[in-house]
């Protein structure tokens, strides 16, 4: 049973940064590209920054050069640095394989940035 857990969200203010994290279990997760996914009230998930097998990233255009994604695969856990959080960037965040799997998304993590 694949489990994906996220976790590190919290309320923070404009201009302030948070560590998210993703655990995973039932997968062998080196062998897997990786996702942060978001999704606002409203709006459509969205995917804001992968991580290749090999290292590789990318980014949505509207987080680039302020989130950084990197993955430790000892830990089967993806990570998603955010610095200079914006109000726009409240969302709940979720973790999935890269391309996601619909049946694999997990609670998320609530990200609350206020003005």
């Amino acid at each position: 049973q694949v489990q994906l857990v996220e976790s590190g969200g919290d309320l923070v203010q404009s201009g302030g940064s948070l560590r998210l994290s993703c655990a995973a279990s039932g997968i062998i997760f080196s062998k897997n590209h990786m996702g942060w996914y978001r999704q606002a009230p409203g709006n459509e998930r969205e995917l804001v920054a992968g991580i290749t097998t090999g290292g590789r990233t990318n980014y949505a255009d509207s987080v680039k050069g302020r989130f950084t994604i990197s993955r430790d695969n000892a830990k089967n856990t993806v990570y998603l640095q955010m610095n200079s959080l914006k109000p726009e960037d409240t969302a709940v965040y979720y973790c999935n394989v890269l391309p996601a799997i619909q049946g694999w998304w997990g609670q998320g993590t609530q990200v609350t940035v206020s003005s």
